[in-house]
């Protein structure tokens, strides 16, 4: 894709629609790629900002432990010196492990944790809708022509859709983000301030939506265990983020994870939003990518999902989860 972004800037002031605001599409590239049910060789896919971050003042706080804690991904920091193309949007801070060298084998913690999963709040609600309030970065990622300035588009997504398909979705462009502040600086003098207007609600099409049941057989074919966790791990974000997770469901999905070999067990970790969880990694070395996948350690719900290059270590993607619960209301 050719991101609309890319487009102005190199046309630049002969853009006749600089000033124009174009919306989101109503269905990201990954859920079309999802809904094919096709599985994007990590061969394909071109990881760019690093994951070795410089931060800005203020977005570092300390936490016992020696785990790092994220700005909300929805914040934004602007240069001090203000005026026209001051820098606006994050730059990332790094996701840090407890255990980051020699971390040991993710399965015997990861059943530990099914053994010991409470209810989520909408274990007890009922209604029409399924909601799903998520947010994803690397949607499209662009790179400077010289490959060292990169920036990422990031896109707030609301959902509520019946069982049958069918429903509303709301979709904002949110302020994009860096990987460290010359990139911030390089862009800002390029690309359109602010993010994007006011969402407008989208109806979503019929289309046959099945959730997820515990039976271990069929999750482990939704899960895709017969390629490889890498797989398992963006399958395991697909499903949560498209449906309502049950209990037994989600305890079951922990131990279909903990069969697989190569997840490692990376411990207490803060995701994007602010919120201490648990996580696991499994390096697909064939294919220098690192899959990442936050889980709470109350409900065994997952938090998100990260995708990252391994040599050198760079941030390809994340989705975060901000809410999943159930409605009979859209908006």
């Amino acid at each position: 894709m050719f991101p609309v972004a890319r487009t102005r800037t190199l046309i630049g002031l002969a853009d006749p629609a600089r000033s124009v605001t174009v919306a989101p599409p109503s269905v990201a590239a990954r859920e079309l790629i999802d809904r094919a049910g096709v599985v994007e060789p990590a061969a394909h896919r071109r990881a760019r900002p690093t994951r070795r971050l410089v931060l800005t003042a203020g977005t570092l706080a300390a936490a016992a432990g020696a785990v790092a804690v994220l700005r909300p991904s929805g914040e934004s920091t602007r240069d001090a010196t203000g005026g026209p193309g001051g820098a606006a949007g994050l730059v990332l801070v790094p996701v840090t492990y407890q255990f980051d060298a020699d971390p040991p084998a993710a399965g015997p913690r990861l059943r530990a944790l099914a053994n010991t999963i409470k209810d989520a709040g909408y274990d007890h609600r009922t209604g029409r809708y399924m909601y799903h309030h998520t947010k994803v970065w690397g949607d499209p990622v662009m790179s400077s022509p010289d490959d060292r300035h990169h920036v990422a588009f990031v896109g707030e997504t609301k959902v509520w859709q019946a069982a049958d398909g069918t429903g509303s979705q709301a979709n904002s462009q949110l302020e994009p983000q860096y990987p460290d502040e010359e990139s911030r600086e390089y862009w800002q003098r390029k690309l359109p301030q602010g993010p994007g207007g006011d969402p407008s609600l989208i109806p979503l099409p019929p289309m046959e939506l099945t959730p997820p049941p515990a039976d271990p057989a069929r999750l482990r074919e939704l899960l895709k265990i017969e390629y490889d966790a890498g797989s398992s791990s963006r399958a395991v974000g697909t499903l949560y983020a498209r449906y309502v997770i049950a209990r037994p469901v989600r305890a079951q999905i922990l131990r279909v994870l903990a069969d697989l070999p190569g997840l490692r067990w990376r411990g207490q970790v803060t995701d994007r939003a602010g919120r201490a969880g648990v996580a696991v990694t499994y390096d697909d070395r064939e294919h220098d990518v690192q899959f990442l996948l936050i889980f709470d350690e109350g409900t065994g719900g997952l938090l998100a999902h990260e995708m990252l290059t391994l040599a050198p270590v760079r941030l390809s993607a994340y989705q975060v989860i901000l809410d999943s619960s159930w409605t009979d209301h859209v908006g």
